[in-house]
């Protein structure tokens, strides 16, 4: 294996990303205080997409080299002057695991419906009246919002798309992942989350693959344009 494939293994884009502007702070580019340029010129500059330089601005943030300032802008903290780099990854980029998931999921869906079963089917719905209950009361959600997937993983009978599913999911809870959820979650993504739950079960509950398939997919891609790249 070459230097350069270790090299990507080990040092996530997000984090190249971030230890571009860390050096641009460093060299005296930006000084403390002063606030980076937008994303989108920020973005150009650096020749990345603006979703990838979000998720290394948000990890710069976590870090203690940026604030972000919703409505104003990311602003130079001093520690940044001090920082040789990340030294350890925040979790997986938020990005890449979406479409990970929705490339899983649309997969294991269509295999899900080739073997519903009444009683698979009603703990699935259970999940989708969980989350609603959770919502009600003002709950955090997401464990729910995993039993959903991962219970329409189970109905495959193959312990090992289940296991798949899960991980991707539990990614979520890194450190990048979380802090970037916090920053976006709320009551109204919960509600259009739900509705997509709901969109998903009537189709496995119609036995039909490409419905389910389409309609596992669209709720990944929602989720994603919610989550990573609003």
């Amino acid at each position: 294996m070459s230097d350069t494939s270790k090299g990507f293994e080990t040092r996530r884009l997000y984090q190249q990303i971030a230890d571009k502007v860390r050096s641009l702070i460093q060299q005296g580019d930006y000084a403390v205080g002063a606030r980076l340029p937008p994303e989108r010129d920020l973005a150009q500059q650096l020749g990345v997409s603006r979703p990838s330089l979000r998720e290394a601005l948000i990890a710069l943030e976590i870090e203690g080299s940026v604030e972000i300032r919703m409505g104003s802008g990311v602003y130079v903290c001093s520690r940044a002057l001090r920082r040789p780099g990340m030294p350890v990854s925040m979790g997986e980029s938020p990005q890449e695991l979406m479409q990970a998931r929705g490339v899983l999921e649309g997969g294991v869906i269509v295999l899900a419906c080739v073997h519903a079963t009444p009683e698979g089917l009603a703990r699935v719905h259970a999940s989708v009246e969980a989350m609603r209950a959770d919502i009600a009361a003002g709950r955090d959600v997401l464990e729910h919002d995993r039993e959903f997937h991962v219970r329409i993983a189970e109905m495959t009978g193959n312990s090992v798309l289940v296991s798949l599913v899960a991980t991707l999911f539990d990614e979520r809870r890194g450190p990048l992942a979380t802090h970037m959820r916090k920053r976006l979650e709320g009551q109204p993504t919960w509600h259009e989350a739900l509705a997509e739950h709901e969109q998903v079960y009537r189709c496995l509950a119609l036995r039909d693959p490409l419905l389910a398939e389409a309609a596992m997919r669209s709720h990944i891609r929602a989720a994603a344009d919610r989550w990573v790249i609003p």
